[in-house]
């Protein structure tokens, strides 16, 4: 699994005009943005796995530079399903997306990562699987990690 992580003031994520996941970050706060991609060896292992690197990883500051976890804070966790993580760009300029897992293999470890965050204690907003989604955030720092289970 791979999820591209941004800390964030705000973001939210709309389907048709109409949004379907937003963090609720007071004023001064951050939260996380995690765009999911899943790729064909992919299991639940993986999935609570990058929950917990999500969950546990030291990328908001306490004071002398980043040393607290969203778990640390109760930072509210946007978690969006995003296949084209896994393209491929190697050859000519048409990515190829062989390399993400089928919806029907992908569905089910995104909502196991969600289900992770949220039995770990995280607030967790998500997009719609599958949707043509406008996601709009504020990279706080800017903060932006590529994480790799």
């Amino acid at each position: 699994m791979r999820a591209v992580l941004q800390r964030v003031s705000q973001a939210r994520v709309s389907v048709d005009g109409d949004v379907v996941g937003e963090l609720d970050i007071p004023d001064g706060g951050a939260g996380l943005v995690a765009l999911v991609g899943v790729t064909h060896s992919d299991t639940p292992e993986h999935a609570a796995k990058l929950a917990d690197k999500i969950w546990r990883l030291r990328i908001f500051d306490g004071g002398d530079g980043p040393e607290r976890a969203a778990a640390d804070i109760d930072a509210p966790v946007l978690v969006i399903s995003q296949f084209t993580l896994y393209a491929n760009t190697a050859k000519g300029r048409r990515p190829s997306w062989n390399a993400a897992a089928p919806g029907p293999v992908a569905e089910p470890l995104v909502d196991a990562v969600i289900d992770a965050l949220r039995i770990a204690g995280a607030t967790v907003a998500t997009g719609r699987f599958g949707a043509n989604m406008q996601v709009s955030l504020v990279n706080d720092g800017p903060v932006t990690l590529v994480l790799d289970v």
